[in-house]
């Protein structure tokens, strides 16, 4: 499909069920073809940083965010950024997590420390940006590798979600006009709701990976078994350890 603008790009992405942000997909899929620093591939308005909420790829990961309640997106596969639809979310809960919750991830070693703070306080809110997630948490300048490192870990482990974004605000309560605003981070069950947890606990593992590897396929029929197993399974997969 060429996508022109927003609306094909959300066209796309609710047939395909998933697609990393943009580029060659990783060996994988992804909507938009090419990344921000290359010509695209058919004649299309489509282009970064424009600001366009019609034309910038970069506007729309924000604006599938606001506008619907039915695409997460995060860093998802190959810890970049990407999108998945809650029709599909169960089947990679399912496949990733298979009925586990955090508390057993992290007592069994495939969670770190700094991940386990930031889940905790991320739990305990709504939803937060990340300037207030290291204000809670006491973090430091010193612990910002870490820090990300974790914000990965949990995003591709599907325990948080990005749900929108945020500039700093004063004493006041009133948003900066300078900087970048800062990602918003919330639990994956407060953004889903429960019916999609629901379908992803009658769900087995092999049931899961069978279903996304067959949409795989039919996506892009090139790719190849190590890059499937990787995307479908994330870092947790037994067969990556």
């Amino acid at each position: 499909m060429i996508i022109q603008k927003y609306d094909d790009f959300v066209k796309a992405l609710l047939h395909a069920g998933f697609s990393l942000s943009s580029g060659k997909g990783d060996g994988i899929y992804a909507i938009v073809t090419w990344n921000w620093n290359e010509e695209p591939p058919y004649e299309t308005p489509v282009s970064w940083h424009t600001e366009d909420p019609e034309t910038d790829p970069w506007e729309w990961r924000m604006r599938v965010l606001d506008e619907r309640d039915d695409i997460a997106y995060g860093k998802l596969f190959f810890k970049k950024s990407g999108f998945i639809t809650k029709a599909w979310y169960p089947y990679f809960l399912a496949a990733r997590r298979g009925g586990a919750n955090f508390k057993d991830f992290y007592t069994g070693g495939s969670m770190s420390h700094f991940a386990k703070r930031i889940y905790e306080i991320v739990a305990d809110y709504d939803a937060l940006p990340v300037h207030d997630i290291k204000r809670i948490g006491g973090f430091v300048k010193e612990d910002k590798p870490a820090f990300d490192r974790a914000l990965v870990e949990l995003q591709m482990g599907l325990f948080i979600t990005v749900c929108g974004s945020q500039m700093r605000l004063s004493k006041l309560g009133v948003e900066s006009a300078q900087g970048m605003p800062s990602s918003v981070f919330c639990t994956t069950e407060k953004f889903f709701g429960e019916n999609v947890f629901k379908k992803a606990a009658s769900i087995d593992s092999e049931t899961a990976f069978d279903k996304i590897r067959a949409q795989i396929l039919n996506l892009n029929p090139l790719a190849e078994e190590k890059k499937i197993v990787k995307f479908i399974f994330g870092q947790w997969s037994a067969q990556l350890k």
